[in-house]
């Protein structure tokens, strides 16, 4: 069933700084990623005379989440080369917070900022997606990304019975899956441009496990299948029409470990042969650290007012987005407040049933020092 060719740029996360406050369980991802980005970082040839080094964080969001990261990857350089100038560009798509990005990395905002402790350190913005080149060819030394690539260029098609390709099923799964290798040789692609030989790749993706497990399916309610239920029962109610039912499919796709493995290991792929080579993949699960404070809390109106917030977060832009735009705005805005306070209720009820745990694949990729075809 073809549905409206959603364009990434429709969708929005929270702004303000409201995305890092809301979203803890991200920031965990990228603490638990910064051994990672610091191993990485060591493998690459700086000299103590260097005088420039160029990181990217794409897919940023508001930049709350990555600062601790990114000022540990700042002070490991000057360790290295004291007098370097270091420029950390942040890029999301035009519809970013721009505003609240540059306020939180200025520290102007709810967090405060490694510029503060730093010298000779130049944040610089960028309203380019990772589907676009964001920088010059061969001036990038280190990229960095984190629970943002899943999210996919355009939306292939609606998906019948379910808001998440995790519940496609036949011709429909298969668009979304052919979609999702396009799209990922395509970041990959813009960023062996960017990259200089020898620098270095850190993606923390959402992934389907070696287990079959994914974000919001580790235990307990499967959350997307939670999301279409009530959605579905919205309609049954005729709260919504079906067109708008439809409409509702969230355009991500979660790869497994072979699918972002194999345009890295297959010799005769564009990516290979734009000297990307994979140095190491691995899954990892990350605690919902709503679920766990309520280990200790015990207090399910807590946990609930606490667990809704991060998930509206990145989804809500979505769900009123599949709302027929001819309602009047006020109803359109009842039936989202409705229906996230009936998931709510939801969690309320049974909390230790939801979890929201991140599956991650933490991946490291290289530049080869070889020469080689850049072409795209």
């Amino acid at each position: 069933m073809a549905g409206r060719t959603e364009s990434l740029q429709n969708i929005t996360m929270s702004g303000g700084g409201a995305y890092s406050l809301a979203t803890k369980g991200a920031e965990d991802v990228i603490n638990a990623a910064t051994q990672i980005v610091l191993e990485a970082l060591d493998s690459i040839n700086i000299s103590e005379n260097q005088d420039l080094f160029t990181f990217s964080d794409m897919g940023t969001a508001d930049g709350g989440t990555s600062l601790k990261m990114v000022e540990k990857l700042i002070h490991s350089l000057q360790k290295i080369a004291p007098e370097i100038n270091i420029n950390i560009v942040y890029a999301d798509q035009p519809k970013n917070d721009f505003n609240g990005l540059v306020q939180t990395v200025l520290g102007l905002g709810h967090f405060s900022s490694y510029l503060e402790t730093t010298e000779n350190v130049f944040p610089l913005f960028s309203a380019n997606s990772f589907y676009k080149q964001i920088l010059p060819d061969n001036t990038l030394d280190f990229g960095f990304s984190a629970t943002a690539m899943h999210w996919l260029s355009a939306k292939p098609c609606d998906i019948s019975h379910h808001v998440h390709m995790v519940g496609a099923q036949g011709e429909e799964y298969q668009r979304f899956s052919d979609h999702g290798k396009k799209d990922w040789e395509s970041i990959l692609l813009h960023r062996a441009r960017e990259l200089r030989s020898g620098g270095q790749l850190v993606l923390v993706n959402f992934c389907r496990d070696e287990n079959g497990k994914y974000l919001g399916n580790t235990t307990g309610v499967n959350m997307f299948t939670n999301f279409a239920e009530i959605w579905q029962d919205f309609l049954d109610q005729g709260r919504m029409r079906p067109e708008e039912y439809r409409n509702m499919t969230l355009p991500q796709y979660y790869n497994t470990v072979e699918e972002f493995s194999a345009p890295l290991k297959n010799s005769e792929s564009s990516v290979y042969l734009a000297g990307l080579r994979l140095k190491n993949i691995e899954t990892r699960i990350t605690p919902c650290p709503f679920a766990e404070a309520f280990k200790d809390h015990q207090d399910a109106q807590r946990f609930a007012e606490e667990y809704i917030p991060t998930i509206r977060s990145w989804n809500e832009s979505i769900f009123f987005g599949a709302l027929d735009i001819q309602r009047p705005l006020k109803e359109r805005k009842k039936i989202i407040h409705d229906y996230y306070q009936t998931y709510q209720k939801q969690v309320q009820e049974s909390p230790e049933l939801h979890r929201m745990d991140y599956v991650h694949a933490f991946i490291v990729i290289e530049k080869s020092r070889t020469k080689i075809s850049t072409e795209i």
